[in-house]
């Protein structure tokens, strides 16, 4: 085992990381229990995948419980990105194992992975463990270290849509604090919450949010560039009519969800930063 890594393992104090752990895993749950979302798997259909269903994700969120909590842990002994990322391959096995093969949070073992990460070692810190506070330590403590690394897989989808498209991947928005969770994301989770409290409502605000913005790899590699331009002007025209504050709402979210699987997208990208937001949420 990586020295660091079983440094961190040991070091770092349980009590303070299996709370944030527990978060991680419930703004996962939370995500995955929403409806409509376009495209994606749900209580009642599994969007535009045919190889998994609510079942595969629940399987998936099993296997991860203790990643989340020793990821948080290793942040909060100080372990380098090296660890972490570490750490994350073995998560990654395990939710494989778990689902048969099939990829369900490997975006999420990553982003939510660091984010949980940069809790914990602001809790040992004595610091503020939330906020845009939690994107800061990540670029602030990992970035270079993030940006250094080799990815996992260099041929993986997104790492191929980086490369086609010229986009930022999962990899620099990291490196970078997370830039669109903080300036939209978060925003829109929080305001949204503030005005309806409605913790539905303001969740779907927030995925229509990060599509219209977000340059989601999984999209591209879905449908390409036409794919993405088609979900953002689609989630764009949803808010620009009033999003969730109008009524029919929820049909009008109901018919991109159809076309969506029609046209086989997902916005993958998208439901992790939902989740990501609703656990920096949680944590104020």
């Amino acid at each position: 085992m990586n020295r660091s890594l079983a440094r961190a393992r040991a070091d770092a104090p349980v009590p303070a990381a299996a709370p944030i752990g527990r978060d991680a895993v419930r703004a996962l749950y939370a995500e995955l229990a929403l409806h409509p979302k376009p495209g994606l798997v749900s209580p009642l259909d599994s969007g535009s995948h045919d190889d998994m269903d609510m079942t595969t994700f629940m399987r998936s969120l099993f296997a991860l419980r203790g990643y989340f909590r020793d990821i948080a842990a290793a942040g909060a002994a100080g372990a380098d990105f090296a660890a972490l990322q570490a750490l994350g391959i073995t998560a990654e096995r395990r939710m494989l194992a778990a689902t048969g093969g099939v990829n369900t949070h490997r975006g999420a073992v990553f982003a939510l992975g660091l984010l949980t990460a940069a809790a914990g070692w602001r809790a040992r810190s004595g610091k503020a463990a939330t906020g845009r506070a939690l994107g800061d330590t990540v670029a602030e403590r990992w970035g270079a270290g993030i940006l250094a690394a080799a990815p996992p897989s260099a041929d993986s989808h997104g790492a191929r849509a980086v490369r086609s498209y010229g986009v930022r991947g999962a990899r620099q928005e990291a490196a970078a604090g997370f830039p669109t969770l903080f300036s939209v994301a978060l925003p829109t989770l929080e305001r949204t919450l503030d005005r309806l409290g409605c913790a539905e409502r303001a969740m779907v605000q927030t995925l229509f949010a990060a599509m219209a913005r977000l340059q989601d790899t999984n999209l591209l590699h879905r449908g390409g560039a036409d794919g993405l331009a088609f979900v953002q002007g689609e989630a764009q025209r949803f808010l620009d009519r009033g999003g969730v504050f109008r009524p029919g709402w929820r049909g009008e979210a109901l018919d991109l969800h159809h076309a969506c699987v029609a046209r086989r997208l997902s916005p993958g990208g998208s439901a992790d930063l939902l989740a990501a937001a609703w656990f920096v949420h949680s944590r104020r």
